[in-house]
């Protein structure tokens, strides 16, 4: 039976949408393995998202709480807001108690991604706080630390990331994922597969 990746993201501008497709195909990149990707609901009205100039939702179908428990193994990206994952995201996952009440998502690997605007905007502490979600289900945490090699240790060029999984900078919103950024993503996704398996014993 093939392992069941999740990459759950919400995405206002796309950034967060494009660091996910490039970790799924990194999830991908090897046989026996399933990846998917899932939106969370939308919490602003349509008229306010039009006003902050955010493109409609692309087709990636939107996921409910208790889709969660069908996964193996799930990776939540989100963009920042004050240096937290935004509210869109938060509210998805306080919609997620009854999974807590019967521990569904308990031992399950879980990695985390996130776009911020700056370089201080929030690549740490976004996921240091996106943490406690986790630790709440029983989840295991998958960081990358420095398995991306020389390209964690990039000091010449403005990049998104840390050891807690692969991020962009949006800057005002023009600033697409670099190249770099996008390598990262396919890494973290290579890798979160791979524990995956292992945690499988497949």
């Amino acid at each position: 039976m093939a392992t069941k990746v999740y990459i759950v993201y919400y995405s206002t501008y796309g950034h967060v949408e494009k660091l996910a497709e490039e970790i799924k195909k990194g999830v991908a990149s090897v046989e026996g393995v399933e990846a998917k990707l899932w939106q969370v609901p939308e919490t602003l009205p349509d008229d306010v998202l039009s006003k902050m100039g955010a493109p409609p939702k692309s087709d990636v179908p939107f996921i409910t709480p208790n889709e969660l428990a069908d996964a193996d193994g799930i990776l939540f990206g989100f963009p920042t807001r004050f240096g937290m994952m935004a509210a869109q995201f938060k509210a998805f996952l306080d919609a997620t108690g009854g999974l807590w009440r019967t521990q569904q998502l308990a031992g399950k690997p879980a990695g985390l991604f996130y776009s911020t605007a700056s370089q201080g905007g929030g690549q740490e502490t976004t996921p240091l706080t996106a943490i406690t979600q986790l630790v709440h289900h029983g989840m295991i945490f998958v960081p990358i630390g420095y398995t991306f090699g020389a390209g964690m240790f990039e000091m010449e060029k403005v990049k998104g990331g840390s050891p807690y999984g692969a991020g962009t900078l949006a800057g005002d919103g023009s600033r697409q994922p670099s190249e770099l950024e996008l390598e990262l993503a396919f890494h973290q996704g290579k890798y979160f597969r791979r524990l995956c398996k292992e945690a499988q014993g497949n």
